[in-house]
């Protein structure tokens, strides 16, 4: 009789037969014998002087910020995450259902799904609801382990003001060179933060495991690397002033120095046709100075342990899993500092998703734990009020032979065996304070009550149903330039701004407007910025 070996720690790498042993940074990350960091960007020195809000600034120079382009909550718009699961993580089927022509639940054949990791007992079928789980909208398969990490991170209400879509869409397998990663054309479109432009991953210009299209890619905005909370901590220096006398002392002495500086500026000729825009400079400089002392004097300001919504009992990590578990440390690094403007938008990699590694339990541990990083930023979001976008893909996927891994970890489902691009799909999800977000063509929120036609937008694209990727059923479904197109354009959406996806991304391969609403997945939420929300 043959027997279980112990289940793989989420963090062990992974040996894999089928490959040689890693020796590029891609490599060791996808197999886990690496962390996929976190990383900051900032658009130049003076973006490093921006902001987020104390309001203790004299009126004269409070007044002064917008002419200088700060702004208290970044540039307005939703903020944007993206996991990046680097390695070929499984995502359609045993995780979010994807189906044929007619969306999400017109369900593919049992060989399909026992691909996908799914034995026929544990297959969707069209006589019962049976595994379909709609708790966020989107559909997942109920024993989803993703699905399983989400639901203990996020609050009852959290999950009924989320919904979302998947995207089939084929990659290639463990490659960097799958630009899936979008958050340029996010930036590019108008996502800023108050103090940094982008976060994101590892020390590359995508800022993650994944490149981003060549086309989008502004090295004014390449990312910085950064590990820890500790770091987050320490992007704030306001010298040593802070250390010497109160914060509102070291504000008033900022604000001196501006109004010393301005007057004596009057006098200054520079000789140069410049002149005024140099003196602009030179004043918003110390605007920004008094600016940055008013709202990040006191560190705790950003300070990710000291945030009760993240870190504590009250918290969405306990400080025993956060203190032992770099994955969440990192996650919540990121989400810090975009839900609350700081930074536009931001990736987070991880590690060791190229798991078919003879059996379920790896793979299964894994993605809950992804799950967990996923739920947290939708919960953290929901503590704040704040809207989000949570974008998920990884390089290829993989597929199983039908064999059962019958171990706990397993739970009597395939176990992956290789890797394969055909199964391969994306998805976001979209939390709204206000409402669940609506299908473009939905009338009701409640999943309950979608019809088929509508599902369609759920589902942007579809699979055949041997549970491969039809490559002819969108643009984004045999070219990943293009996946990355569709998520910028559902971004815009979101804002009420799709209109204006063809100006900004002149050559785009969406194609016509007939296309453009078909691939759009949510009505608006808001108009143009998250002040405004619809």
């Amino acid at each position: 009789m043959a027997r279980n070996k112990a289940p793989l720690h989420p963090d062990a790498p992974l040996l894999l037969n089928s490959h040689s042993r890693p020796i590029t940074r891609r490599e060791l990350i996808a197999q886990g014998f690496k962390a996929g960091g976190v990383t900051l960007a900032g658009g130049s020195l003076f973006s490093l002087l921006a902001p987020s809000a104390m309001g203790s600034l004299s009126s004269d120079i409070a007044d002064k910020r917008a002419q200088c382009g700060i702004a208290s909550q970044g540039a307005g718009k939703i903020p944007f995450i993206c996991f990046d699961l680097a390695g070929g993580a499984n995502i359609a089927g045993s995780n979010v259902l994807v189906g044929q022509k007619g969306g999400q639940l017109d369900l593919i054949s049992t060989a399909g799904y026992s691909k996908q990791g799914l034995p026929a007992a544990m297959a969707p079928n069209s006589s019962t609801t049976n595994f379909v789980d709609q708790t966020l909208g989107l559909a997942f398969h109920s024993d989803s382990a993703v699905l399983r990490g989400i639901k203990s991170r996020v609050a009852i209400t959290t999950a009924a003001m989320t919904n979302g879509a998947v995207i089939p869409a084929r990659s290639e397998n463990d490659t960097g060179n799958n630009p899936h990663n979008p958050m340029y054309g996010i930036n590019k479109y108008g996502a800023d933060g108050s103090l940094l432009t982008l976060i994101g991953s590892v020390n590359s210009d995508s800022g993650g495991n994944s490149m981003s299209p060549s086309s989008m890619i502004n090295l004014e905005v390449r990312p910085t690397k950064i590990d820890n909370p500790g770091d987050v901590k320490g992007l704030i220096d306001v010298g040593d002033l802070v250390s010497l006398m109160s914060q509102q002392d070291t504000v008033s002495v900022m604000e001196s120095m501006y109004r010393i500086s301005d007057a004596k500026l009057k006098y200054v000729k520079t000789g140069t046709a410049r002149d005024a825009e140099l003196k602009e400079m030179i004043r918003c400089g110390y605007i920004k100075s008094a600016d940055i002392a008013d709202r990040f004097g006191d560190p705790r300001s950003v300070s990710v342990v000291d945030d009760p919504n993240i870190v504590g009992p009250t918290g969405i990590f306990s400080k025993a899993e956060f203190d032992t578990d770099s994955e969440f440390r990192k996650t919540a690094s990121v989400m810090k500092l975009v839900v609350n403007g700081y930074a536009g938008a931001g990736t987070i990699t991880m590690g060791g998703f190229d798991y078919h590694t003879g059996n379920r339990s790896a793979g299964e541990m894994r993605d809950e734990r992804a799950g967990k990083c996923i739920g947290a930023c939708l919960e953290y979001a929901a503590r704040l009020q704040v809207p989000i976008m949570i974008y998920v893909f990884s390089d290829g996927s993989v597929f199983s032979n039908g064999m059962a891994d019958n171990s706990t970890e397993g739970r009597g489902k395939g176990q992956w065996t290789g890797d394969d691009q055909q199964t391969a799909s994306a998805y976001f999800l979209v939390y709204n304070p206000t409402k669940r977000p609506i299908l473009m063509d939905g009338t009701s929120s409640d999943p309950a009550t979608i019809t088929m036609a509508q599902r369609v937008h759920q589902q942007l694209g579809y699979m055949r149903a041997s549970g491969d990727v039809e490559t002819a059923s969108s643009p984004a479904a045999n070219n990943v330039n293009l996946l990355v197109e569709t998520v910028i354009l559902n971004y815009m959406a979101l804002h009420g701004e799709q209109s204006q996806f063809g100006t900004l991304f002149k050559g785009n391969g969406i194609g016509s407007s007939v296309m453009v609403d078909r691939m759009t997945a949510f009505q608006p939420i808001c108009n143009g910025l998250i002040s405004k929300p619809v």
